[in-house]
């Protein structure tokens, strides 16, 4: 169920869900404001909170607003792209072959065939992104299973607009976002890190944070990191 709040000129989307607590986010690319509510809790209790927060909503729409943006890609020679956290010159090749990508030195090789087009290359291209994070992530599972006492059902990669990842505890699920392996490696980890953290605590609360500042202290840092370019929209909900 979805329900309105209008304070001035900010309107605010609720969502009733079974929770506990509330959730507040501030969504790309233009600050929407959501508010995640426990589905008995009235409309007055919920805008009281909006209200405590607003000099944090007002900070991160500000945040978003000042952020510089990736221009869009076009996949022309010379067009740079980042792959983990380093910046490549896409070198565009026009060959009757079959399409593939490869990285050598400070270029990122695109290989496709005469006459492709952009929505075409751009589906190449993140086809490739969807392998190294599907290559990367086996490690850290082995890695992290252990120390956390979790076990990982299945890991799905795919292009998220709003999200780096998320979780189902029930099938013990695990969703991550194409462009994370255009981030430094450390932000996967970070990311698998916090979604493995939700098979022993699904909400964002108290619990949770605890989980999170034992396993992977400097998580702050590498929020912020994810939240810089060169990808192009932010998630404030982690």
């Amino acid at each position: 169920m979805v329900a309105q709040i209008d304070l001035g000129d900010m309107r605010i989307e609720v969502l009733r869900k079974d929770i506990r607590n509330l959730h507040l986010s501030v969504l790309p690319p233009h600050g929407r404001v959501r508010v995640a509510a426990p589905r008995q809790m009235s409309l007055d209790t919920i805008r009281v909170f909006v209200i405590s927060k607003l000099d944090w909503i007002r900070r991160q729409q500000r945040k978003m607003d000042a952020q510089e943006r990736e221009a869009p890609r076009e996949y022309l020679d010379r067009e740079s792209h980042y792959v983990w956290g380093r910046r490549y010159l896409l070198k565009r090749i026009e060959e009757n072959a079959a399409p593939s990508v490869e990285l050598r030195h400070s270029r990122l090789g695109l290989q496709v065939r005469p006459g492709t087009d952009e929505a075409r290359s751009r589906e190449i291209l993140e086809v490739w992104y969807r392998e190294q994070i599907r290559v990367a992530v086996p490690s850290l599972i082995t890695k992290w299973e252990p120390v956390m006492g979790v076990k990982v059902g299945r890991v799905f990669v795919q292009r998220m607009k709003t999200r780096w990842g998320s979780c189902n505890p029930e099938s013990q699920s695990i969703r991550l976002n194409t462009d994370l392996a255009k981030k430094p490696p450390e932000c996967l980890e970070y990311i698998m890190v916090h979604e493995m953290a939700h098979l022993l605590e699904p909400t964002h609360n108290p619990r949770f944070r605890s989980l999170m500042n034992l396993f992977m202290p400097q998580s702050q840092h590498l929020k912020d990191e994810l939240n810089r370019l060169p990808v192009r929209h932010e998630n404030w909900d982690y």
